[in-house]
């Protein structure tokens, strides 16, 4: 169903805004996935010699700790954000990240200073973890506030392009690298390559970070605050806005769990259940989140014109019909070409999720909380259901039981189905453009829910 909606020019700059503050999305990313892949060359130098199997769980926990510091990293950087502006917290979660992959990079091995080695990764992941944790809501706030009005939905998709390209880069280093180094240069120093690019892009990206101009927005709320004294942060959030919180939380349940099995474990399901080789599988794996990350500005470009809501439901409705389905034949396939097509599928209607994961929630909350409203519920959904998206597959495949997985994904999904129903359209009532339009009186209450 088509909506009127007045589309507004992007003012002088938008578009430069919108790179920088997607820069940071992609190395912090890149910075992620650099670690889950180089973590099998660089286990033993962290980790006493012994067993392989034993130093990879090793740098697996340690990778798990990065999840747990989401919340931390959501609350702390959303109210940062809220407070003191996105730009400066958009620079510090960039600068966070570059230096825990700074601290990778140079960190002597287990041989050299012992257990610090280990201690050293822990505290490099800790910092990565805060950064990607309170990135999302910063991000999702600032690209949502320098859009213009009617187009939102389009800008703000790039923060999920941001995010795909931060993988395919961490993958095209790891290619590169494989296939220019020998395993033992691998293992010795080559694994600290990746780091040490990651670290100095980090850098790069805090600079220009440094001269994004703040959202009117903000700069609005900030002199309001001062006259007002508002109430912000997490009293503000729960006392207030606690169904736009739970909104959030139930929006990104579904898309959470579904991102991570479509783009993370998908390729292990393809190697363990399917039997497809692994270099076969980095290919199909590259070529779908190629064509995944060029949908995300279509999606946000059709929630511009349609609405939220039904983008939204276009994901949720077909990821519970068509995901059993789809994974119980990627699971008995030996085609490289259907096994390419049904991930591009799922990952198309994933698109009606991650498109709009930053705007349909940036548009529920006022300003004085929106980045901790935001980033903060985000990063618990992440933090539980994507940090365990792969253990709970791995388990139950372990058990025999792996068509549970599937179901698991789908009941998931339904949530974030059953979410979108209560939620009214995010874009009719959205604070962004009407009760927060720069120059206009602040709003008495929100109001994004049925």
């Amino acid at each position: 169903m088509s909506q009127s909606r007045t589309t507004t020019p992007a003012r002088p700059g938008v578009t430069a805004n919108v790179i920088r503050g997607c820069l940071g999305n992609l190395i912090e990313w890149y910075d992620w996935f650099a670690y889950a892949t180089f973590s099998i060359y660089f286990a033993a130098a962290f980790f006493p010699e012994g067993n392989a199997t034993a130093q990879l769980l090793s740098t697996s926990v340690v990778f798990a700790v990065g999840f747990l510091m989401r919340p931390l990293g959501g609350w702390l950087l959303g109210a940062y954000a809220d407070r003191y502006g996105r730009r400066r917290a958009l620079t510090l979660s960039v600068t966070l990240m570059s230096a825990g992959s700074l601290t990778i990079a140079l960190a002597p091995g287990h041989d050299v200073i012992g257990l610090w080695a280990p201690v050293l990764l822990v505290l490099a992941r800790l910092l990565q973890g805060l950064s990607v944790g309170g990135e999302f809501g910063s991000s999702a706030s600032y690209l949502a506030e320098v859009a213009p009005p009617g187009r939102r939905g389009f800008y703000s998709s790039f923060q999920y392009v941001s995010i795909v390209l931060g993988q395919l880069a961490a993958l095209v280093v790891a290619i590169v690298l494989q296939n220019t180094l020998s395993e033992g240069q691998l293992q010795s120093w080559g694994w600290r390559v990746p780091f040490v690019i990651g670290a100095a892009a980090g850098l790069v990206v805090m600079y220009l970070r440094r001269t994004m101009e703040e959202s009117l927005h903000f700069q609005q709320e900030k002199a309001k605050a001062a006259a007002a004294h508002e109430r912000t942060g997490l009293c503000s959030l729960f006392t207030e806005y606690p169904r736009q919180v739970l909104a959030v939380f139930g929006l990104a349940i579904g898309g959470t769990v579904a991102f991570y099995t479509y783009t993370t474990y998908l390729q292990k399901y393809l190697v363990n259940t399917a039997g497809i080789p692994k270099s076969t599988v980095s290919v199909i794996g590259f070529a779908a989140l190629f064509v995944y990350m060029l949908l995300q500005p279509v999606a946000g470009a059709l929630s511009d014109r349609f609405g939220r809501r039904p983008v939204m439901f276009v994901f949720s409705v077909s990821g519970m019909l068509l995901t059993v389905p789809i994974m119980t034949v990627l699971g008995r396939t030996s085609s490289p070409w259907v096994a390419f097509l049904l991930m591009t599928v799922a990952l198309a209607f994933l698109s009606g999720y991650s498109a709009l994961a930053a705007i349909i929630k940036a548009e529920m909350f006022p300003t004085k909380v929106r980045a901790l409203g935001v980033g903060l519920p985000h990063a618990l959904v992440t933090a539980t259901f994507g940090g365990l998206t792969e253990p709970v597959a791995l388990a139950l495949k372990k058990g025999s039981h792996e068509v549970v997985f599937f179901w698991y994904v789908t009941a998931c999904i339904a949530l974030t189905f059953l979410a979108t129903l209560l939620v009214r359209e995010p874009s009719r009532t959205s604070l962004l453009e009407t009760d927060e339009a720069p120059g206009t009186p602040a709003p008495t209450k929100a109001a994004p829910l049925t």
